[in-house]
């Protein structure tokens, strides 16, 4: 029986599937058992996909990759923004290959200010006997405290570290200002399906990868790129993850058809033990044959690439990993989406940014009080009835918790993304705040003042007023406004929904208020 590839032989890189040493030096030979993303990583400039903005010819990131360790020029720090799996740790390796380069990782999370300060006084010892440039890579920098990037300071603005700092976190509120001012920020953008593709195209024939001991349909490259979300790190572990899924169902499937081969020659020989010697002779020898023959159709052929289907690469999958984190930019540009599609009338890309921040994990207070914002900002009076739905969905959320409370959220989202539309109440509250602070206030007409007090009258307060319900329909002709600001008007109606008749009244209610 031949036996399928070896994903997860121990035995070294002459076993299983070929990695990082086959047709390399013998010291990336110890590298077999990396994960296949580790030994996908792109080693230059020209492997990195998906950033063509960040790696075209004499861009800042290419001339820091391309710069020697005397070059003055290009040799700037940089700060690497994106969300995981876009390229951000794979730059610093190809940036650290360069000559006279020396590579040192820290993470944030486990490093302190001793740590960096030893980095510091190894990096003076590697330039001054060595003339080497120290490439510090330091992961999740966002986590480092303020006290802890001003270690890094002296030691960037002297170049005597060539800092490369990755976070998913915009630097402008993660990173401090001196630091951000020193070091070139780029911007990595989300991979787009064509690069996932090519990724897993390249995985699958790579020496480094699968060496073509696999073929990927082409339904299962489509889930996975769907699947991965835009991150080539999840991607290759999928279609890893995959193969040995694939790699194991070939090689039962081999030996199902071996056993039933040698249970059909079993049978041949017991019918045939009645016969003469040489009978006996010539059939065992038919039967040796046609077991042989049966065999060979039934196992793949030498060199046969195995098949990873979409089943292999869903089991492998059992659900998206969704770009949302709760503190960072993902988890505001979700948001920013969800309330944007509300005010938009889109009803179908509400739901899909709810679905989002459902399925992520979001707290559903915090949507509910979205939703109530949502009601009161973007509805207003066009539907007075938005906002009680929105608060009776909050209330609701608050009582049953998940995964119901999901239910009132989408019952109120579905409203809310329906209604007409208005600002004009927020708005007109908004430019009478302006008013109050530029110092147009007034004072109170007298007419209107507190007057049930000892001594108010003789003040003059109240005097003058007229009680509306003494009038018809309710109102009183007199002024309410400060003097200074007589004739103001704040709310003006829109005509979408209830405050097209709104509107109406404001002009009848004008015109009894100033006759």
């Amino acid at each position: 029986m031949t036996n399928g590839p070896d994903l997860f032989s121990s035995d070294g890189p002459d076993q299983g599937l070929p990695g990082p040493g086959v047709g390399g030096s013998s010291a990336d030979s110890g590298r077999a058992l990396d994960p296949l993303a580790v030994r996908m990583r792109p080693r230059t400039i020209a492997e990195v996909v998906g950033q063509d903005h960040l790696t075209f010819p004499g861009s800042p990131l290419v001339q820091l990759v391309e710069a020697s360790g005397g070059d003055r020029a290009g040799a700037s720090s940089v700060i690497l923004w994106g969300p995981p799996g876009v390229g951000k740790t794979t730059l610093a390796h190809v940036i650290s290959h360069a000559p006279g380069r020396t590579f040192v990782e820290l993470s944030a999370i486990t490093a302190g200010v001793k740590d960096v300060r030893q980095v510091i006084e190894n990096a003076r010892r590697e330039r001054d006997m060595y003339q080497r440039t120290t490439v510090l890579f330091l992961d999740e920098i966002h986590r480092f405290s303020k006290a802890q990037q001003d270690a890094l300071l002296p030691a960037v603005e002297n170049r005597l570290v060539v800092l490369v700092a990755a976070t998913t976190e915009n630097p402008s509120f993660s990173v401090i200002s001196p630091l951000l001012s020193r070091s070139l920020l780029l911007t990595l953008r989300p991979l787009d399906d064509a690069a996932i593709a090519d990724l897993l195209d390249r995985a699958v024939v790579s020496e480094r990868g699968l060496a073509g001991q696999f073929e990927l349909e082409p339904a299962a490259k489509d889930f996975i790129v769907r699947i991965a979300g835009a991150d080539a790190r999840r991607s290759l572990t999928i279609l890893e993850a995959a193969a040995g899924i694939a790699a194991a169902q070939a090689e039962f499937a081999e030996a199902v058809a071996s056993d039933d081969s040698a249970v059909d020659s079993d049978d041949d020989t017991d019918a045939d033990e009645d016969i003469g010697a040489d009978e006996d002779i010539e059939d065992s020898t038919d039967s040796e044959d046609s077991a042989d023959t049966d065999d060979s159709e039934a196992s793949p052929a030498e060199g046969t690439a195995i098949l990873i289907t979409e089943a292999a690469c869903a089991e492998a999958s059992s659900e998206t990993v969704l770009r949302y984190d709760k503190n960072g930019d993902q988890h505001y540009d979700v948001v920013s989406a969800f309330i944007k599609s509300i005010r938009g009338s889109d009803v179908d890309a509400a739901l899909h940014y709810l679905a989002r921040m459902i399925v992520a994990g979001e707290d559903p207070r915090f949507i509910a009080r979205r939703v109530v914002i949502s009601a009161a900002e973007d509805i207003g009076m066009a539907d007075p009835q938005a906002l009680p739905i929105a608060v009776a969905a909050s209330t609701a959320v608050q009582n049953i918790g998940m995964p119901e409370g999901r239910i009132p959220l989408a019952e109120a989202v579905t409203y809310l993304a329906m209604a007409p539309k208005s600002n004009a109440s927020y708005r007109a509250l908004d430019a009478a705040i302006a008013d109050v602070k530029n110092g147009f206030s007034g004072q109170v007409p007298t007419h209107l003042r507190d007057a049930h007090y000892p001594g108010a009258k003789e003040l003059g307060h109240g005097e003058g007023y007229k009680y509306s319900h003494d009038h018809p329909h309710g109102v009183a002709a007199q002024e309410y406004l400060p003097e200074t600001l007589r004739g103001k008007r704040y709310y003006e109606p829109t005509g979408n929904g209830m405050e097209r008749s709104l509107g109406e009244r404001l002009e009848m209610l004008q015109r009894l208020l100033r006759p």
